[in-house]
C-alpha cells in the first residue's frame, strides 16, 4: 500500500513533515501491535500503562504521567478501564500516608504475562519488517527525543 508523503506548503520536498511522518508510522506500528493485544484484550496504550506498573509497583499517578508523556487527565481516562476490569488497582501506600500507588491484580499480573507473548509476537514482527538494527536504532533515537522532556 503506498502511503501519503506530505509536504507542507511553500517548502520544497526536502523539507517534509516531521510530525506528519511521526504521526504516520505511530498510527501504522500502533495497528500492527494492536491486532496482536487485541487477543488479550487490550490496546497498545493499555498494554505500555501495565507493564510500566508492572515494572514499578506502587508508582504514583504523576510519575506515570511523566514516564509515559501523558498528562494526568489522559492518564486518568486511560486507567478507568483497567481499574473496572480489576487489572489495575489504585491502593493508598500505608496507613500513616495519603500517597496513593498503582498496583496490578492478581488478573493484572496475568494480563501482563499473556499480553507480553503478543507484544513479543508483535515487536518481532516489526524487528522482521524494519529490521534489528534498524527497530534498536529507532527506539534509541526516539528515547533520546523525549529524554529532555
Amino acid at each position: 500500500m503506498n502511503r501519503l508523503s506530505f509536504t507542507a506548503p511553500n517548502t520544497s520536498t526536502q523539507f517534509d513533515c516531521n510530525c506528519f511522518a511521526i504521526r504516520q508510522a505511530a498510527r501504522y506500528v500502533s495497528q500492527m501491535y494492536e491486532r496482536h493485544l487485541n487477543v488479550v484484550g487490550l490496546t497498545s496504550a493499555q498494554f505500555t500503562i501495565i507493564a510500566a506498573i508492572g515494572r514499578k509497583a506502587g508508582v504514583q499517578m504523576a510519575e506515570l504521567a511523566d514516564l509515559m508523556v501523558m498528562d494526568r487527565t489522559t492518564l486518568v481516562r486511560a486507567l478507568q478501564p483497567l481499574q473496572r476490569d480489576g487489572i489495575v488497582e489504585a491502593a493508598q501506600e500505608s496507613a500513616s500516608s495519603c500517597v496513593v500507588g498503582l498496583h496490578l491484580t492478581a488478573l493484572g499480573r496475568e494480563t501482563l504475562v499473556r499480553a507480553g507473548v503478543q507484544w513479543r509476537a508483535a515487536q518481532a514482527k516489526f524487528d522482521a519488517k524494519f529490521g534489528e538494527k534498524r527497530a534498536k536504532a529507532l527506539r534509541k533515537s526516539l528515547f533520546e527525543l523525549t529524554a529532555g522532556e
